[in-house]
């Protein structure tokens, strides 16, 4: 007979535990309340809170949390699934995002004036695959008489190999002929490594051999083997700032000896720009450009620069 009330203590005392472990229906209608919300930062400040309030049940919270935390994981997985299969499915003219740039700009070198610039950048990222194309004109007319012409087209295919390395290729047409050339075609591939590969920070390079073919203002044409080097640089400054700088090099060789010695030529193209952030869609910037020939035609000058004030929109 001792035995019974000892069995009758432990079962009630038991139960008492067991009551004293379960969450109260407030707090756990709170975190239900929360985790409806769907706002991460909102279910982790409430289960916080919760568990500080409630220390006796911080096991139990921990389990809703656990529970939360593998269905979110779940989630985003599938969003990434379908994405990525959205992508390997999307057809030639779809997934490409743009910008639209207008604006003003002014000129010194082999002509000075005042004008103006448009140009359109489409991009399209793929799964290992971005595609890349860039347009570009700067014109002007004073008095009837053209004193600003120049033309730029470029499409640059990029395949990642490693979350660094990538290889690049080029297809390039520049058109300047105050500059003296009617025409300019180049194309290129190589290899590139992102050096600094950060959320507001991106330094990458590139590298390889090229070839391009110069078509003179007095109808003469030479081509020749070349060497590229680029740089790009972006720098998220704040939320609305960034700084842009890109670097293009080509070296010239001749195919022999005497073009080797004679008729070498390097080109430069730098260009520094200051992006500010009016909207979600509208980007009014600031860019200085450097271009410059070692061995231009006979009566221009080797170095132009170019100042341009525009607007970007995001499309």
């Amino acid at each position: 007979m001792r035995l019974l009330p000892t069995v009758l203590s432990l079962f009630a005392a038991s139960l008492s535990v067991s009551a004293a472990a379960e969450l109260s229906e407030p707090v756990k209608a709170m975190i239900d309340a929360a985790i409806e919300s769907g706002n991460p930062d909102t279910v982790r400040t409430v289960i916080g809170l919760a568990r500080q309030t409630n220390p006796d049940d911080a096991a139990e919270i921990d389990v809703l949390l656990a529970a939360y935390n593998e269905e979110q994981a779940k989630i985003a997985a599938e969003a990434e699934a379908a994405k990525i299969e959205a992508v390997r499915t999307a057809g030639l003219f779809e997934n490409w995002d743009g910008k639209g740039e207008l604006g003003a700009f002014r000129a010194t070198g082999n002509s000075s004036n005042t004008g103006l610039t448009a140009s359109l950048g489409l991009t399209r990222q793929g799964i290992d695959w971005r595609h890349k194309l860039r347009g570009r004109a700067d014109y002007q007319r004073s008095n009837g008489k053209t004193t600003r012409e120049q033309y730029f087209f470029a499409y640059e295919p990029n395949y990642q190999i490693s979350d660094r390395v990538f290889l690049y290729g080029l297809a390039q047409y520049e058109r300047d002929r105050f500059q003296g050339f009617s025409g300019r075609y180049a194309v290129s591939g190589g290899v590139g490594y992102q050096i600094i590969k950060q959320a507001d920070l991106q330094l990458s390079a590139k590298i390889g051999p090229a070839y391009r073919v110069t078509d003179f203002n007095n109808g003469q044409s030479e081509s020749r083997i070349a060497g590229l080097l680029g740089v790009d640089f972006d720098w998220d400054i704040t939320d609305r700032l960034k700084l842009t700088h890109d670097t293009n090099a080509v070296a010239e060789t001749g195919g022999s000896a005497t073009v080797i010695v004679d008729s070498s030529n390097t080109s430069v193209n730098l260009v520094t720009g200051l992006n500010a952030k009016v909207s979600d869609k509208v980007t009014a910037r600031f860019s200085y450009a450097i271009e410059y020939d070692s061995n231009p035609p006979k009566g221009a000058v080797k170095t132009d620069t170019l100042s341009r004030a525009t607007l970007i929109y995001d499309f």
